[in-house]
């Protein structure tokens, strides 16, 4: 694909307009707005949505602008009985409807209907996405037959753990496709491969969205050595020598099958034994990554990861990448977690709730930036992609270009 795609501040516009403007995309999770009056701020390429639980089981979104000058009226996440704006004061209801204009008299022009412009709201599995365009098809139509891929997967039943964004020096897409492939780990992560079946990952492509299927308690075909049962979970544990064993290997036990009955233990402690017993060792163990387009990443079963990356602000080469954690629970829903944000210049282990992630992600995303200045410098004119091992990439490069195109 040319290196434009990453770095032509235009074909950046084109993207806003194009997707970002059209598009299906996450904003949030249902439990970050439990309440009546919860608001949630959410920005896209410059622009802003404030989505708002309006009604017990009515969530909304408008655009997060004072129709009067066009002051920002919530900058954060929380709780509200109106949105009056902080410049002149003037007020709209839950619903989107105007409440209050100070000195009505000095505004002959104003209707006593201006109400907020809503934007369109829909939610899959316990997410909230929402879409600036008004004529927009539904987001079933989005969702597509990824619907039928999550059946058994219960995320709505989930509850945010953990949310962690950082700020990136690249463009959003070169952030989320370090994530789409499991070629990179050998350079990039080769403390995990005695561990990991990087080479042997399945890749699918649906059309709007892709899945890597990677098996773990394997090893990779890229070690010269035979590792132990213990080396290969120390591995995707990513155990470091000063610490002991996090999961015992018994002798002549096999690590993927002590894998399974390890992680089966905890989760019957929320779904209970006979539901966790139905769980297969795959779904416990392997890593089931999917992306549905443009941005979204949830984690297939019981990993509980989700990847969402976007542009930050209205800038082609800087990016926001979140990892949010979605725990089983049992009893009353747990709190949603804020989200925790750091700098350009932070660190993920400031992010100690992510665990053994953090390591991970710091080596992931130290590429990135020289990614990012490599394709700036102007020495090739394009991005050439594995045929198979990033098919992901490839269908969603696939897929962003038809939204471009289209007319």
């Amino acid at each position: 694909v040319p290196v434009s795609r990453y770095t032509d501040p235009a074909f950046h516009k084109a993207e806003v307009e194009k997707v970002w403007k059209k598009v299906w995309q996450m904003a949030c999770r249902e439990e970050d707005i439990p309440e009546v009056g919860d608001h949630i701020p959410y920005e896209i390429a410059g622009i802003q949505v404030l989505v708002v639980r309006s009604a017990p089981d009515t969530i909304k979104a408008f655009r997060n602008i004072c129709l009067h000058r066009g002051r920002t009226l919530k900058e954060y996440p929380g709780r509200a009985e109106e949105f009056r704006c902080p410049f002149h004061g003037i007020a709209w209801n839950l619903d989107g409807s105007l409440k209050h204009v100070p000195c009505k008299w000095d505004f002959p022009q104003v209707p006593d209907e201006w109400p907020l412009p809503s934007v369109n709201v829909g939610t899959w599995n316990g997410f909230v996405f929402i879409n600036l365009d008004p004529n927009c098809a539904p987001l079933a139509d989005h969702i597509g037959e990824l619907d039928e891929h999550f059946a058994t997967w219960d995320l709505a039943n989930r509850y945010k753990a953990v949310h962690v964004g950082k700020i990136l020096r690249c463009n959003w897409k070169l952030a989320q496709e370090a994530f789409m492939e499991s070629y990179h780990v050998v350079a990039t992560h080769p403390q995990l491969l005695a561990g990991m079946g990087d080479t042997i990952t399945q890749y699918d492509c649906f059309g709007n969205f892709a899945r890597g299927l990677t098996p773990n308690g394997v090893t990779s075909t890229h070690v010269r050595w035979e590792p132990t049962e213990q080396e290969m979970i120390d591995a995707l544990t990513d155990r470091t020598l000063d610490i002991d064993e996090l999961i015992h290997v018994p002798e002549g036990q096999k690590s993927r099958t002590v894998l399974a009955e390890h992680r089966r233990a905890a989760l019957a402690e929320t779904i209970g034994v006979d539901e966790a017993n139905k769980v297969t060792d795959a779904e416990l163990c392997d890593s089931i990554v999917y992306t549905l387009f443009p941005n979204f990443h949830p984690w297939g079963s019981y990993n509980r990861i989700v990847y969402r990356f976007r542009p930050y602000g209205n800038h082609h080469n800087l990016s926001i990448m979140e990892c949010m954690i979605l725990n089983p629970f049992k009893g009353k829903r747990p709190k949603a977690a804020p989200l925790k944000m750091l700098g350009v210049d932070d660190d993920w282990t400031d992010a100690f709730e992510l665990g053994l992630l953090t390591r991970v992600f710091n080596q992931d995303v130290y590429n990135l930036p020289k990614v990012q200045e490599g394709l700036e410098s102007g020495a090739i004119d394009e991005v050439v992609f594995a045929r198979y091992q990033e098919t992901k990439i490839r269908c969603i490069q696939t897929e962003l270009m038809r939204w471009i195109d289209a007319e």
